[in-house]
């Protein structure tokens, strides 16, 4: 199997591995004590609270007219809708793809195919993502597609690994156990191994939707919109004001879809892990 950057960390309370082969998630999961209600109001004050900033930096600017066209409210919410459609669409298509083909690959008749399937999957993430979106680009054509497809191969890694390491992590036992009370295979997989491994899928998940958000900057390059026209305007026209609105507007969107899916996590998280 191909190496990952980091370790697999069990989440506390977690059962013993059943014999993962190898390292596949750089992600460990993520406490299983949820937050406070401070600790929910934290990211969005801070986020309102940078994006106060931005406006009264913005304000104190003299704009000029190509400024103004582009730094208005319509404009903004125009990019920021194509933005969220490619980031959306893509993250769908991964879940659709990595969790169903990371089950498979848990599985023991898939054994012998697993690290030559790592392997292909971890080309997405090898190459450059500007190189992913320009070779899509290149071979289907600039707009809309591409760049999803782009997207997708770029973040399906994460999700992968990580739903082969979340229900790797389901201890033999409980899995014997259920088998031995008359339940099927699909049984045990959807009731027992699927919801035990879903914090660590989702920790799988938040790292495609960060990866996601950042990468769909890149989407303007291909003609295909998002909030990276507002940078790469800001570049070609030499425009600082409209090139730092883009990237902080970029990177508060990447830290929100993080949060939302951090509350998606402790929601969705089983009671007692």
């Amino acid at each position: 199997m191909s190496a990952a950057p980091s370790q697999p960390v069990e989440a506390r309370g977690a059962p013993a591995s059943r014999g993962v082969a190898g390292p596949l998630t750089d992600q460990a999961p993520r406490s299983g004590r949820r937050r406070s209600l401070g600790g929910y109001l934290f990211m969005p004050v801070l986020l309102l609270a940078i994006l106060a900033a931005l406006y009264l930096w913005v304000s104190s600017k003299e704009l000029g007219s190509i400024e103004q066209s582009r730094i208005n409210a319509s404009s903004i919410l125009g990019n920021l809708r194509e933005h969220m459609t490619l980031t959306l669409a893509s993250t769908v298509l991964v879940l659709v793809i990595a969790i169903p083909v990371g089950v498979l690959l848990t599985r023991p008749f898939a054994r012998t195919i697993t690290p030559p399937a790592i392997a292909v999957f971890n080309i997405g993430q090898a190459v450059p993502s500007i190189g992913v979106i320009a070779l899509f680009a290149l071979t289907i054509g600039i707009g809309f597609s591409p760049v999803v497809i782009a997207l997708v191969a770029y973040s399906m890694l994460p999700v992968l690994r990580n739903t082969m390491v979340g229900l790797e992590q389901v201890d033999a036992s409980v899995i014997e156990s259920a088998r031995g009370m008359g339940m099927t295979k699909t049984g045990v997989l959807t009731r027992i191994e699927l919801p035990l491994a879903v914090p660590v899928i989702m920790a799988g998940l938040r790292t495609a939707l960060t990866i996601n958000v950042g990468t769909a900057a890149l989407a303007a390059l291909v003609g295909a919109g998002g909030l990276g026209e507002l940078i790469v305007s800001g570049i070609v026209q030499n425009r600082q004001v409209i090139l730092v609105v883009g990237a902080v507007l970029v990177a508060v969107l990447a830290l929100f879809v993080d949060y939302l899916a951090g509350i998606a996590e402790d929601v969705l998280r089983p009671r007692g892990l």
